[in-house]
């Protein structure tokens, strides 16, 4: 048995202008064009409506362009390939096989939906869901659905926007209205079917198959069957990378923060949408911006959690600037991201609610642009014997997978760390603490535990001996010290190192 197909064709036109008003929203109801090629001798390669209602027109140079009330933006092939990617990318979400067949400034994609009807509803509501998402992009798309591949496509390049579904078996009488600028003609061959007065797909395919080849050869027999919607078609989908990447290049110079943060709004709801589309969240997002000089200034922010939230984000990037300002203007702005699952939380009836990610997430941003970055985060033992031995790693969420409430907590006492230590006048009876004077008050040791010896690294400069007493002493006033001390041999220095809660 023949396997029964389905086509979905999306259609954007006026792709590069499209591409670049999607990331300047404040553009969309002004007429603009885009212009393409060296300077002085740009032409017109792609507009909005609104300019084609001024009467601008494709192929136009710059100085007929200047001539009328639009705004003139010089061609973008980074902003257009990400543009690409955020399309195929919401497309993906409906079905993983996609052919590209555009052509000039048209963007036209063709979908393989057969087999989705379980999962997105029949065609219609599939197509419906589609538009909403594409319009939720920042795209004006046109979509039309067939069970024949150039049917869907020559129906699409017809409309403007919107949607339309063929019952399979009506191709040919769906397509008879459309004109002949829907197929890919030669020169030569628009030219005869003109000079024949053969204007429509419905007339093409109304001509006898075997007159037809003897004029024009075996290529026009395939033209009638593109008319008929009939010719058979090799469906060859692409496999496409996913990334998360928004690029804009700035018209002008940016040197506020403020201004900054307008274009980086822009490019994270992008971001964020294209993550929400493919069900997953964003966990992290590199900043790169291009500075005056061919110079770069590259940031990454990386939350505790993963979240989709505008308002986080948007948050923790300015924080971020804000302590590791650019040193000159910015050109251009590349946004990447990295994606991570969504956060679940299981709350339970009699738990206290957990503290919200977002304040979490900024307190920290707060505190790394008062402190520093090498001051916030989760301290770490580092593998050797030196005291007080570790470093700062950046603040994770622990799993909290395979962890029982039923498990027992031990009790510990709590250590309290001197940094620096403070260095004590000691009187010693036979090489061990007998009583020392601590922040202007003297003890007397009641029990001395130690000492415990440990040295290192006697192969580099950082040579270092240590020995340390666990120590309970009394004050004049009865009360009690539980301390640590530690005497540095190298330096003939006693010093109190941490005390005991």
């Amino acid at each position: 048995m023949k396997p029964r197909e389905l086509y979905a064709c999306i259609v954007v036109r006026e792709f590069p202008a499209q591409a670049m008003l999607r990331l300047r929203p404040e553009l969309r109801t002004e007429p603009c064009v885009i212009l393409d090629g060296a300077p002085p001798l740009e032409t017109v390669c792609s507009l909005n409506r609104r300019a084609h209602q001024l009467g601008l027109a494709a192929g136009m140079t710059r100085v007929e362009a200047e001539t009328f009330p639009a705004t003139l933006l010089a061609r973008s092939r980074s902003e257009e390939a990400g543009a690409r990617s955020a399309l195929l990318a919401c497309a993906a979400r409906f079905t993983p096989r996609i052919e590209e067949c555009g052509r000039g400034s048209t963007c036209l994609s063709v979908l393989d939906i057969a087999g989705t009807t379980l999962l997105f509803g029949p065609p219609a509501k599939l197509v419906a869901g589609l538009l909403d998402q594409l319009r939720a992009m920042g795209f004006t798309a046109a979509v039309a659905v067939s069970a024949n591949f150039h049917a869907a496509r020559c129906l699409a390049l017809a409309r403007n926007s919107g949607y339309c579904v063929i019952p399979a078996g009506q191709e040919s009488h769906a397509l008879a209205s459309l004109p002949l600028a829907v197929l890919d003609l030669a020169e030569q061959q628009a030219e005869t079917f003109a000079a024949w007065g053969i204007r429509t797909l419905g007339e093409l395919a109304a001509l006898p198959e075997t007159s037809l080849i003897a004029r024009m050869g075996q290529a026009a027999r395939h033209l009638r069957q593109l008319a008929g919607g009939t010719a058979a078609h090799l469906f060859l989908p692409i496999e496409e990378e996913l990334a998360f990447e928004e690029k804009i290049e700035l018209d002008t110079p940016v040197d506020l923060l403020d201004s900054l943060l307008f274009v980086l709004r822009v490019l994270l709801e992008q971001l964020i949408a294209r993550a929400a589309n493919q069900l997953v969240a964003l966990a992290s997002v590199t900043v790169a911006l291009r500075l005056e000089g061919q110079a770069a200034h590259v940031r990454t922010v990386r939350p505790a959690l993963a979240g989709n939230d505008l308002q986080l984000w948007m948050k923790l990037v300015q924080l971020d600037l804000a302590a590791h300002p650019p040193q000159a203007a910015i050109l251009a702005v590349t946004l990447s991201a990295e994606t991570g699952s969504r956060n679940k939380v299981q709350l339970g009836l009699f738990s206290p609610q957990a503290p919200e990610p977002d304040r979490l997430d900024v307190t920290l941003a707060r505190l790394r642009s008062l402190v520093g970055e090498d001051c916030v985060g989760t301290p770490v033992l580092k593998n050797a014997h030196r005291p007080d031995s570790f470093e700062v790693a950046p603040f994770r969420v622990a799993s909290t997978k395979n962890k029982t409430s039923a498990e027992p907590h031990p009790v510990r006492g709590a250590l309290r760390t001197l940094r620096p230590a403070e260095p004590l006048s000691i009187t010693l009876r036979d090489k061990t603490p007998e009583a020392f004077i601590f922040r202007a008050t003297r003890y007397r040791v009641e029990r001395a535990y130690g000492p415990w010896i440990a040295s290192g690294e006697w192969w580099s400069p950082t040579l270092w001996a240590a020995q340390q007493w666990d120590i309970i002493a009394r004050g004049a006033n009865g009360e009690r010290l539980y301390c640590c001390l530690t005497y540095e041999p190298l330096e003939k220095q006693w010093q109190m190192a941490s005390l005991y809660d």
